[in-house]
């Protein structure tokens, strides 16, 4: 099953692939019309009520299909209001191929020009999985004369077929929520045509009728390649509520640094540019005053002595208990006492928690409540006991078996970065031979910290990996080979960019 927003990512990266987003479209509408036919037999009379996005569009291409049936089209509102150029395009098809076709400005004023009264299928094309929520008029008008139609004792008795997902059900949990009236408002549909891949709330929509639902799962050319492989679609959950607040984005703890002061700046500057809100380093006192001397827009919190170590906790933990994400390890190194108090700040942790490099050697041993995303390198996790595979699709399956042994998500590196939680997988392709420099590793893991305040754990690290990738694939366009791992922090806002 697949749901409403990770059906909008992979439709989004299916274009991406080079299946054009019209192809899928002419796709959905023959898969329609064959449902149409095989509900009814030619000569019958079919309505197609449309809305004004691309679930409207694919009902107007599957009007084409339908000849032989007095097909009769009726469009929600005004043809310059329907919002995507292919559906609009599906729209004009309609008058070339001289097809009944008509807007309907105002239907719960006019209700009798929706032509439902006659028609042998009404086919429900109002609103697509990615609407949620109580249907607003005129949805919600036309949804009640659309019942109309299937009540036998009125002399009525069409098939109602819904294209993607009855308009009012929400496609993720089946459930028809209610309206400022109080009654909850959804085409009572006979049949659903879905696309690519069945909808979670499709099971549910419905419950208790005495009549079942049936369910048609249609593939429209979605190839598997747009699920596996990330790509801009996994993107657009980041998108941002215009009335966003001050912290609604996240506040990230990165907790490194003492052998090495670079590795947890780039950790933290990077989870700025990724979108986090606010960013604070804990690392020791021996170099606070260097990595405070990197960026202005860092808060540092330095702790006693040259490294991290048991006695620090209390202050650790103090820090990260306010924060939504903690990234630890760039820099911290492999001291005795160090990989210690990871290991116990760990078992005492219940957080969202970011694990790289040198601390990730003790997760596999360490009892959590904490949720981690852990982004070792193969020989990192070689050293965390996990497997070890040359050809890519060999180390996913393997990666997805050891993510889920150790109950964690794991993006393991490489030319081609694999991501699972032991359930899901995914694979990343972007980056390039010059992100084998130093520091890479850590803008990676600030970058996924930044985007694990807002997303799940496992899309996080997915949409990380992308954006980093993403990143140095920008610069080495640009430049050349030859980049520093500071070149990928800069180009981060514009490789999360669903509009890129």
């Amino acid at each position: 099953m697949i749901t409403a927003d990770r059906m909008a990512a992979v439709d989004a990266n299916a274009a991406a692939l080079g299946v054009p987003r019209k192809q899928l479209m002419e796709s959905a509408g023959n898969a329609i019309a064959r449902e149409v036919r095989t509900t009814v037999d030619p000569g019958a009379t079919v309505t197609l009520v449309c809305g004004r996005g691309n679930n409207g569009g694919d009902a107007f291409a599957a009007a084409r299909f339908l000849s032989g049936y007095d097909v009769r089209v009726r469009l929600l509102g005004r043809p310059e209001s329907i919002s995507t150029t292919i559906a609009r395009e599906n729209w004009d098809a309609l008058a070339a191929a001289e097809i009944d076709a008509e807007s309907v400005a105002d239907p719960v004023a006019e209700p009798d020009r929706l032509a439902l009264a006659d028609a042998d299928v009404v086919v429900d094309a109002m609103l697509g999985t990615g609407v949620s929520g109580p249907l607003r008029e005129p949805e919600r008008t036309v949804a009640r004369r659309i019942a109309e139609t299937t009540d036998s004792s009125a002399d009525a008795d069409a098939t109602v077929i819904a294209v993607d997902v009855p308009s009012g059900v929400d496609a993720d949990t089946g459930e028809v929520a209610a309206g400022s009236d109080g009654d909850r408002v959804a085409v009572p549909a006979d049949r659903i045509v879905t696309f690519h891949d069945a909808k979670p709330g499709l099971a549910d929509a419905f419950e208790g009728n005495d009549t079942s639902v049936a369910v048609t799962v249609a593939d429209i050319g979605i190839p598997d390649a747009a699920e596996l492989f990330t790509g801009p679609g996994d993107l657009l959950g980041l998108d941002r509520d215009p009335e966003s607040h001050k912290g609604d984005h996240g506040e990230v703890l990165v907790v490194g640094g003492g052998p090495y002061t670079g590795a947890p700046t780039l950790a933290a500057r990077a989870a700025l540019r990724a979108g986090a809100d606010l960013v604070r380093v804990a690392c020791p006192e021996s170099v606070a005053r260097e990595v405070q001397g990197f960026s202005e827009n860092l808060i540092v919190h330095g702790f006693p002595g040259e490294i991290l170590e048991p006695h620090h906790l209390d202050r650790i933990r103090d820090l990260a208990a306010d924060r939504d994400v903690v990234v630890f390890g760039p820099g911290l190194g492999d001291a005795e006492p160090t990989l210690s108090a990871v290991e116990r700040f760990l078992e005492s942790y219940d957080g969202r928690a970011v694990v790289d490099a040198d601390a990730l050697q003790v997760v596999p041993n360490v009892e959590t409540d904490a949720t981690l995303v852990c982004t070792p390198h193969q020989g990192e996790l070689r050293a965390m006991g996990g497997p070890r595979a040359e050809e890519w699709r060999d180390r996913a399956e393997l990666v997805r078996e050891f993510a889920s042994e150790i109950g964690h998500t794991m993006l393991v590196k490489g030319a081609y970065d694999v991501v699972s939680d032991g359930d899901d997988l995914r694979v990343n392709r972007t980056g390039n031979p010059g992100m084998t420099v130093g520091g890479t590793g850590d803008v990676l893991a600030g970058t996924v910290g930044a985007i694990a305040c807002t997303q799940r754990p496992f899309q996080a690290a997915a949409i990380g990996a992308y954006a980093n990738g993403r990143a140095g694939d920008l610069v080495v366009e640009d430049h050349g080979y030859g980049l520093v791992a500071t070149d990928l922090i800069e180009r981060i806002p514009e490789a999360v960019r669903t509009d890129a």
